[in-house]
Protein backbone atom coordinates (compact mmCIF):
# COMPACT_ATOMS: atom_id res chain seq x y z
CA UNK A 1 0.00 0.00 0.00
CA UNK A 2 2.88 2.36 0.86
CA UNK A 3 4.56 1.84 -2.51
CA UNK A 4 1.22 2.34 -4.30
CA UNK A 5 0.92 5.68 -2.49
CA UNK A 6 4.46 6.65 -3.62
CA UNK A 7 3.54 5.76 -7.22
CA UNK A 8 0.38 7.89 -6.99
CA UNK A 9 2.34 10.95 -5.87
CA UNK A 10 4.83 10.33 -8.69
CA UNK A 11 1.95 10.51 -11.22
CA UNK A 12 0.77 13.74 -9.57
CA UNK A 13 4.25 15.25 -9.99
CA UNK A 14 4.30 14.32 -13.68
CA UNK A 15 0.91 15.95 -14.33
CA UNK A 16 1.84 19.01 -12.24
CA UNK A 17 5.07 19.44 -14.20
CA UNK A 18 3.10 19.54 -17.47
CA UNK A 19 0.76 22.20 -16.06
CA UNK A 20 3.66 24.24 -14.66
CA UNK A 21 5.83 24.05 -17.81
CA UNK A 22 2.89 25.02 -20.03
CA UNK A 23 2.13 28.12 -17.91
CA UNK A 24 5.80 29.06 -17.57
CA UNK A 25 6.31 29.09 -21.34
CA UNK A 26 3.34 31.44 -21.73
CA UNK A 27 4.64 33.66 -18.93
CA UNK A 28 8.08 33.92 -20.55
CA UNK A 29 6.51 34.69 -23.92
CA UNK A 30 4.19 37.31 -22.44
CA UNK A 31 7.07 39.06 -20.59
CA UNK A 32 9.30 38.81 -23.72
CA UNK A 33 12.21 37.33 -21.80
CA UNK A 34 14.87 34.88 -22.94
CA UNK A 35 14.72 31.12 -22.50
CA UNK A 36 17.73 31.49 -20.19
CA UNK A 37 15.81 33.64 -17.71
CA UNK A 38 12.71 31.44 -17.95
CA UNK A 39 14.71 28.27 -17.30
CA UNK A 40 17.51 29.43 -15.00
CA UNK A 41 15.49 31.71 -12.73
CA UNK A 42 11.72 31.23 -13.02
CA UNK A 43 11.59 27.46 -13.55
CA UNK A 44 14.63 26.69 -11.40
CA UNK A 45 13.52 28.65 -8.33
CA UNK A 46 9.87 27.65 -8.71
CA UNK A 47 10.48 23.93 -8.92
CA UNK A 48 13.24 24.10 -6.28
CA UNK A 49 10.69 24.90 -3.58
CA UNK A 50 9.97 21.27 -2.55
CA UNK A 51 13.63 20.37 -1.96
CA UNK A 52 14.29 23.78 -0.39
CA UNK A 53 11.64 23.08 2.23
CA UNK A 54 13.18 19.78 3.35
CA UNK A 55 16.45 21.10 4.89
CA UNK A 56 14.77 24.26 6.22
CA UNK A 57 12.05 22.29 7.98
CA UNK A 58 14.61 19.78 9.27
CA UNK A 59 16.86 22.51 10.73
CA UNK A 60 14.21 24.90 12.07
CA UNK A 61 11.23 22.68 12.86
CA UNK A 62 12.47 19.11 13.04
CA UNK A 63 12.13 16.51 15.76
CA UNK A 64 13.63 16.68 19.25
CA UNK A 65 16.68 14.79 17.97
CA UNK A 66 18.97 17.66 16.93
CA UNK A 67 21.63 15.37 15.47
CA UNK A 68 19.14 13.67 13.13
CA UNK A 69 17.71 17.06 12.13
CA UNK A 70 21.19 18.32 11.24
CA UNK A 71 22.00 15.15 9.28
CA UNK A 72 18.80 15.44 7.24
CA UNK A 73 19.38 19.18 6.73
CA UNK A 74 23.00 18.84 5.56
CA UNK A 75 22.21 15.79 3.44
CA UNK A 76 19.28 17.47 1.70
CA UNK A 77 21.26 20.68 1.09
CA UNK A 78 24.20 18.87 -0.52
CA UNK A 79 22.21 16.03 -2.05
CA UNK A 80 20.19 18.33 -4.32
CA UNK A 81 23.14 19.76 -6.34
CA UNK A 82 24.66 16.28 -6.46
CA UNK A 83 21.50 14.83 -7.98
CA UNK A 84 21.08 17.71 -10.45
CA UNK A 85 24.67 17.64 -11.72
CA UNK A 86 24.78 13.86 -12.17
CA UNK A 87 21.59 11.80 -12.30
CA UNK A 88 19.30 14.54 -13.68
CA UNK A 89 21.61 15.28 -16.61
CA UNK A 90 22.02 11.58 -17.31
CA UNK A 91 18.26 11.02 -17.41
CA UNK A 92 17.94 14.00 -19.74
CA UNK A 93 20.40 12.36 -22.17
CA UNK A 94 18.39 9.12 -22.11
CA UNK A 95 15.24 11.07 -23.01
CA UNK A 96 16.74 12.07 -26.38
CA UNK A 97 18.99 9.07 -27.05
CA UNK A 98 16.56 7.44 -29.50
CA UNK A 99 15.99 10.61 -31.55
CA UNK A 100 19.48 12.12 -31.51
CA UNK A 101 21.72 9.09 -31.03
CA UNK A 102 24.80 8.71 -28.86
CA UNK A 103 26.75 11.42 -30.72
CA UNK A 104 23.75 13.74 -31.15
CA UNK A 105 24.32 17.42 -30.39
CA UNK A 106 22.83 19.19 -27.37
CA UNK A 107 22.36 22.87 -28.17
CA UNK A 108 21.69 25.03 -25.10
CA UNK A 109 22.50 28.74 -25.36
CA UNK A 110 26.15 28.56 -24.40
CA UNK A 111 26.80 31.91 -22.70
CA UNK A 112 23.97 31.40 -20.22
CA UNK A 113 24.96 27.83 -19.36
CA UNK A 114 28.59 28.87 -18.93
CA UNK A 115 27.51 31.66 -16.59
CA UNK A 116 25.38 29.26 -14.54
CA UNK A 117 28.21 26.73 -14.21
CA UNK A 118 30.82 29.39 -13.39
CA UNK A 119 28.73 30.84 -10.58
CA UNK A 120 27.87 27.38 -9.25
CA UNK A 121 31.51 26.23 -9.23
CA UNK A 122 32.57 29.44 -7.48
CA UNK A 123 29.94 29.18 -4.74
CA UNK A 124 30.01 25.41 -4.20
CA UNK A 125 33.80 25.45 -3.87
CA UNK A 126 33.33 27.85 -0.96
CA UNK A 127 30.97 25.37 0.70
CA UNK A 128 33.78 22.79 0.47
CA UNK A 129 36.29 25.21 2.01
CA UNK A 130 33.86 26.00 4.85
CA UNK A 131 33.87 22.35 5.97
CA UNK A 132 37.48 22.71 7.06
CA UNK A 133 37.01 25.98 8.98
CA UNK A 134 37.04 25.31 12.75
CA UNK A 135 33.82 26.13 14.58
CA UNK A 136 35.76 28.47 16.84
CA UNK A 137 36.25 30.75 13.82
CA UNK A 138 32.53 31.37 13.40
CA UNK A 139 33.15 34.81 11.86
CA UNK A 140 35.00 33.16 8.95
CA UNK A 141 32.07 30.82 8.37
CA UNK A 142 29.66 33.75 8.54
CA UNK A 143 31.75 35.67 6.01
CA UNK A 144 31.74 32.70 3.60
CA UNK A 145 27.97 32.35 3.96
CA UNK A 146 27.50 36.07 3.24
CA UNK A 147 29.68 35.87 0.12
CA UNK A 148 27.64 32.91 -1.15
CA UNK A 149 24.39 34.85 -0.77
CA UNK A 150 25.89 37.82 -2.62
CA UNK A 151 27.08 35.50 -5.41
CA UNK A 152 23.47 34.48 -6.06
CA UNK A 153 22.19 38.07 -6.21
CA UNK A 154 24.97 39.05 -8.63
CA UNK A 155 24.07 36.00 -10.73
CA UNK A 156 20.42 37.11 -10.88
CA UNK A 157 21.41 40.62 -11.99
CA UNK A 158 23.73 39.37 -14.76
CA UNK A 159 21.19 36.83 -16.03
CA UNK A 160 18.45 39.46 -16.25
CA UNK A 161 20.80 41.94 -17.92
CA UNK A 162 21.67 39.41 -20.65
CA UNK A 163 18.02 38.67 -21.42
CA UNK A 164 17.25 41.45 -23.93
CA UNK A 165 20.27 40.65 -26.11
CA UNK A 166 19.39 36.95 -26.15
CA UNK A 167 15.81 37.75 -27.16
CA UNK A 168 17.15 39.86 -30.06
CA UNK A 169 19.39 36.94 -31.10
CA UNK A 170 16.42 34.58 -31.34
CA UNK A 171 16.42 32.98 -27.88
CA UNK A 172 13.09 34.36 -26.75
CA UNK A 173 10.75 32.06 -24.81
CA UNK A 174 8.01 30.72 -27.07
CA UNK A 175 4.95 28.69 -26.09
CA UNK A 176 4.05 25.94 -28.58
CA UNK A 177 0.70 24.90 -27.14
CA UNK A 178 -2.38 26.73 -25.84
CA UNK A 179 -2.68 27.02 -22.08
CA UNK A 180 -4.39 24.15 -20.37
CA UNK A 181 -6.89 26.37 -18.55
CA UNK A 182 -7.74 28.26 -21.75
CA UNK A 183 -9.12 25.00 -23.14
CA UNK A 184 -11.97 25.49 -20.68
CA UNK A 185 -12.99 28.59 -22.63
CA UNK A 186 -11.18 31.09 -20.41
CA UNK A 187 -9.27 34.04 -21.97
CA UNK A 188 -5.52 33.47 -22.42
CA UNK A 189 -4.29 36.50 -20.45
CA UNK A 190 -1.80 37.27 -17.66
CA UNK A 191 -4.19 36.56 -14.73
CA UNK A 192 -4.96 33.12 -16.18
CA UNK A 193 -1.25 32.44 -16.69
CA UNK A 194 -0.53 33.28 -13.05
CA UNK A 195 -3.44 31.14 -11.85
CA UNK A 196 -2.25 28.11 -13.84
CA UNK A 197 1.33 28.75 -12.71
CA UNK A 198 0.24 28.80 -9.06
CA UNK A 199 -1.88 25.67 -9.60
CA UNK A 200 1.00 23.79 -11.18
CA UNK A 201 3.42 24.88 -8.46
CA UNK A 202 0.96 23.91 -5.70
CA UNK A 203 0.50 20.48 -7.26
CA UNK A 204 4.29 20.08 -7.57
CA UNK A 205 4.84 20.92 -3.90
CA UNK A 206 1.97 18.66 -2.80
CA UNK A 207 3.20 15.80 -4.95
CA UNK A 208 6.80 16.18 -3.81
CA UNK A 209 5.84 16.39 -0.12
CA UNK A 210 3.67 13.30 -0.44
CA UNK A 211 6.46 11.47 -2.25
CA UNK A 212 9.00 12.46 0.43
CA UNK A 213 6.61 11.31 3.15
CA UNK A 214 6.27 7.92 1.50
CA UNK A 215 10.01 7.55 0.93
CA UNK A 216 10.78 8.46 4.56
CA UNK A 217 8.43 5.71 5.74
CA UNK A 218 9.95 3.25 3.29
CA UNK A 219 13.53 4.01 4.40
CA UNK A 220 13.37 2.18 7.79
CA UNK A 221 12.00 -0.87 5.99
CA UNK A 222 15.10 -0.78 3.79
CA UNK A 223 17.38 -0.14 6.80
CA UNK A 224 18.74 3.26 5.70
CA UNK A 225 20.17 5.95 8.03
CA UNK A 226 18.91 9.55 8.13
CA UNK A 227 22.09 10.89 6.47
CA UNK A 228 22.04 8.36 3.63
CA UNK A 229 18.30 8.94 3.22
CA UNK A 230 18.75 12.71 2.89
CA UNK A 231 21.78 12.43 0.59
CA UNK A 232 20.45 9.77 -1.78
CA UNK A 233 16.71 9.16 -1.53
CA UNK A 234 15.12 12.47 -0.60
CA UNK A 235 16.87 14.38 -3.44
CA UNK A 236 15.60 11.82 -5.98
CA UNK A 237 12.08 12.61 -4.82
CA UNK A 238 12.46 16.36 -4.44
CA UNK A 239 14.35 16.83 -7.72
CA UNK A 240 11.60 15.14 -9.73
CA UNK A 241 10.03 18.47 -10.81
CA UNK A 242 13.33 19.65 -12.36
CA UNK A 243 13.96 16.26 -13.96
CA UNK A 244 10.51 16.04 -15.49
CA UNK A 245 10.47 19.68 -16.66
CA UNK A 246 13.87 19.31 -18.32
CA UNK A 247 12.93 16.03 -19.99
CA UNK A 248 9.73 17.58 -21.35
CA UNK A 249 11.67 20.56 -22.73
CA UNK A 250 14.59 18.65 -24.25
CA UNK A 251 12.24 16.26 -26.03
CA UNK A 252 10.73 19.36 -27.66
CA UNK A 253 14.24 20.50 -28.73
CA UNK A 254 14.12 23.35 -26.18
CA UNK A 255 17.63 22.62 -24.95
CA UNK A 256 18.23 26.07 -23.42
CA UNK A 257 15.16 25.73 -21.19
CA UNK A 258 16.05 22.12 -20.30
CA UNK A 259 19.64 22.86 -19.27
CA UNK A 260 18.76 26.23 -17.71
CA UNK A 261 16.17 24.58 -15.47
CA UNK A 262 18.86 22.29 -14.04
CA UNK A 263 21.85 24.64 -14.02
CA UNK A 264 19.77 27.50 -12.56
CA UNK A 265 18.55 25.22 -9.78
CA UNK A 266 22.17 24.21 -9.15
CA UNK A 267 23.12 27.87 -8.66
CA UNK A 268 20.13 28.51 -6.37
CA UNK A 269 20.79 25.40 -4.28
CA UNK A 270 24.57 25.80 -4.39
CA UNK A 271 24.51 29.28 -2.87
CA UNK A 272 21.58 30.15 -0.57
CA UNK A 273 21.00 26.75 1.04
CA UNK A 274 24.67 25.92 1.75
CA UNK A 275 24.97 29.41 3.27
CA UNK A 276 22.27 28.39 5.76
CA UNK A 277 23.96 25.04 6.38
CA UNK A 278 27.35 26.67 7.01
CA UNK A 279 25.76 29.07 9.51
CA UNK A 280 23.42 26.73 11.40
CA UNK A 281 24.82 23.17 11.24
CA UNK A 282 28.16 21.51 12.12
CA UNK A 283 29.00 21.34 8.37
CA UNK A 284 31.86 18.87 8.82
CA UNK A 285 33.73 16.77 6.21
CA UNK A 286 32.03 13.44 6.97
CA UNK A 287 32.89 10.78 4.34
CA UNK A 288 29.46 10.73 2.66
CA UNK A 289 29.17 14.52 2.67
CA UNK A 290 32.72 15.25 1.48
CA UNK A 291 32.46 12.65 -1.29
CA UNK A 292 29.17 14.16 -2.44
CA UNK A 293 30.62 17.67 -2.67
CA UNK A 294 33.71 16.51 -4.60
CA UNK A 295 31.63 14.42 -7.04
CA UNK A 296 29.26 17.36 -7.61
CA UNK A 297 32.16 19.70 -8.40
CA UNK A 298 33.70 17.13 -10.77
CA UNK A 299 30.37 16.71 -12.59
CA UNK A 300 29.98 20.48 -13.03
CA UNK A 301 33.61 20.85 -14.12
CA UNK A 302 33.19 18.07 -16.74
CA UNK A 303 30.12 19.81 -18.19
CA UNK A 304 31.86 23.18 -18.21
CA UNK A 305 34.97 21.71 -19.88
CA UNK A 306 33.04 19.99 -22.68
CA UNK A 307 31.03 23.17 -23.25
CA UNK A 308 34.27 25.16 -23.55
CA UNK A 309 35.80 22.58 -25.90
CA UNK A 310 33.16 23.10 -28.57
CA UNK A 311 29.80 21.73 -27.50
CA UNK A 312 27.88 18.98 -25.79
CA UNK A 313 26.88 15.59 -27.15
CA UNK A 314 24.42 13.12 -25.70
CA UNK A 315 27.11 10.69 -24.49
CA UNK A 316 28.90 13.44 -22.55
CA UNK A 317 26.10 13.36 -19.97
CA UNK A 318 26.73 9.64 -19.44
CA UNK A 319 29.91 10.63 -17.61
CA UNK A 320 27.71 12.58 -15.18
CA UNK A 321 25.64 9.43 -14.66
CA UNK A 322 28.82 7.41 -14.07
CA UNK A 323 29.90 9.92 -11.43
CA UNK A 324 26.62 9.36 -9.59
CA UNK A 325 27.20 5.59 -9.61
CA UNK A 326 30.74 6.25 -8.33
CA UNK A 327 29.30 8.30 -5.46
CA UNK A 328 26.89 5.50 -4.53
CA UNK A 329 29.73 2.96 -4.54
CA UNK A 330 31.91 5.10 -2.26
CA UNK A 331 29.14 6.22 0.11
CA UNK A 332 27.71 2.73 0.56
CA UNK A 333 31.08 0.98 0.83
Amino acid sequence: MLFLEIFGFLILILVAAEVFVNALEHLGEKLRISEGVTGSIFAAVGTALPETLVPLLAIFAGTANTRVNEEIGVGAILGAPLMLSTLSLFLMSLAVLKKRGRDGHLTPERSGLKRDLDFFLMAFSLSLVAMFIPHAQSWVRAAIAFVMVMIYFIYIMLTLRASSKLVADGHATEAEEHMWLSRLGLPENMPLILIQLALGLALLVAGAKGFIHGVEHAAPILGISALVLSLMIVPIATELPEKVNSILWIRKHKDTLAFGNISGAMVFQGTLLPAIGISLTPWMPVKEVLTGVVITLLAALWLRWKLQRGGLRVWHLWINGALYVTYLAIALA
